[in-house]
């Protein structure tokens, strides 16, 4: 019998140094993640984070674009889209225009969306990508349901890296039960928008005290008495006018009621789109109101809930000026989270924040952290929504802490 040959035994001051190596490299991860950044690393950070991301889209989502179909859980949306003039050099405009119908059988709907195509040729964007996408379902409110704010994420990340949209210069659009979606989105979602423009549609229940960062239109015809369509057009008028004239730097607005025009409009409308478009997005506004809708979100612009705490009719106000973020307004709850990067203030000086009487809630320099990034892009999956650092906030106890 051959005798077995074992390997030569390993010196115990080699295993004691790869040991050595072996824990060192175990406490330097995470340290690594969590170690203060300066202003250049967080940047360099940041730029990888999204070659990163850039990455991942071009792998995974390439042929839901290719095919111009998306499917998130049990529904899917199509989509048809044209490109207008030029691309500029910060990147295509992006219009996605929502289609009317609504509670309708599907031929209808169909017919509808195809409309919606057609209209890309007499609306003409400059420089732009026209979508028209398909509603996921034929429901009365096809255009607002909670399922619409993850495909149009999704279709804007996707634009955005396959096609080189501009980030910041994405508007939505909508005709009739598109419209009424219009109403409903842009508020909700703002903080990915550079404006908005709503054709003969109805709000329902919706507030417009979210749009107070973006352009809003509203083209109604003065005939059009279909669910007071046009009366609640010339309210929304004066809510917005009323907005406006209290925060002259908020609710920008265009509405017109048109004259001897029903529900078709006879594309007078269409002076919205070069309105829209003489507007691009701030992604860090000195002032956020977050009115949370019936489908609410855990994040709007520098403001975020911790997990759990988003809910139906919630309000939250908050402004940044110098180093020192007041939040003036809190309805429904008293905890927020808010995020800061080098864009909303200076990260190397000490930041205050104050509460709703006045009083400080917290007074203090904050680190950038790699993994306060990395967190919050996931959040968003955004170019420019990146923070490096975040400031929890509880009013009822009257105190705020840097998260780590």
């Amino acid at each position: 019998m051959t005798p077995t040959t074992l390997p030569p035994a390993i010196p115990i001051s080699c295993l004691m140094k790869l040991s050595t190596s072996l824990f060192a490299f175990i406490i330097a991860f995470p340290l690594a993640l969590s170690a203060e950044l300066s202003k250049q690393q967080a940047k360099a950070f940041q730029q990888s984070l999204w070659a990163e991301h850039q990455q991942t889209i071009r792998k995974e989502r390439s042929a839901e674009m290719q095919k111009k179909v998306i499917r998130i859980g049990d529904h899917t949306l199509r989509f048809k889209s044209k490109k207008y003039g030029k691309k500029p050099k910060e990147g295509w405009n992006l219009f996605i225009s929502m289609h009317g119908g609504g509670g309708a059988p599907a031929k209808v709907n169909d017919s509808q969306w195809k409309n919606q195509v057609r209209l890309g040729d007499a609306y003409k964007p400059k420089d732009a990508i026209y979508v028209a996408p398909r509603a996921p379902t034929n429901t009365w409110n096809l255009w607002h349901q909670g399922h619409i704010d993850k495909f149009f994420d999704r279709l804007i990340e996707n634009l955005v890296v396959l096609e080189e949209v501009n980030p910041n210069a994405v508007y939505i659009i909508g005709y009739s039960a598109g419209g009424d979606g219009v109403y409903q989105l842009a508020p909700r979602m703002a903080d990915r928008l550079a404006g908005a423009s709503m054709m003969a549609g109805h709000p329902n229940e919706t507030s417009p005290l979210g749009l107070r960062n973006i352009p809003f239109a509203i083209h109604v015809g003065a005939k059009d008495h279909g669910y007071k369509r046009n009366s609640v057009a010339a309210e929304w008028k004066k809510k917005l006018e009323k907005l406006h004239a209290a925060d002259k730097e908020g609710y920008r607005n265009q509405v017109q009621i048109h004259q001897n025009k029903g529900h078709w409009m006879n594309l007078q409308d269409r002076v919205a789109i070069p309105w829209l478009q003489q507007f691009s997005r701030n992604p860090f506004p000195g002032k956020v109101v977050w009115k949370q809708d019936n489908v609410v979100h855990d994040t709007f612009y520098w403001l975020a809930l911790p997990q759990g705490v988003a809910k139906k009719g919630q309000l939250l106000v908050a402004s940044v000026k110098g180093q020192t973020i007041s939040i003036t307004k809190a309805e429904g709850t008293d905890k927020l989270l808010i995020r800061l990067n080098d864009e909303i203030l200076d990260l190397d000086q000490p930041v205050r924040v104050t509460g709703l009487d006045g009083s400080t809630l917290f007074q203090g320099k904050v680190k950038r952290s790699k993994e306060t990034a990395r967190r919050t892009f996931e959040n968003r999956r955004d170019r420019d929504l990146v923070f490096f650092a975040e400031i929890q906030v509880h009013l009822k106890a009257g105190k705020a802490t840097s998260q780590k």
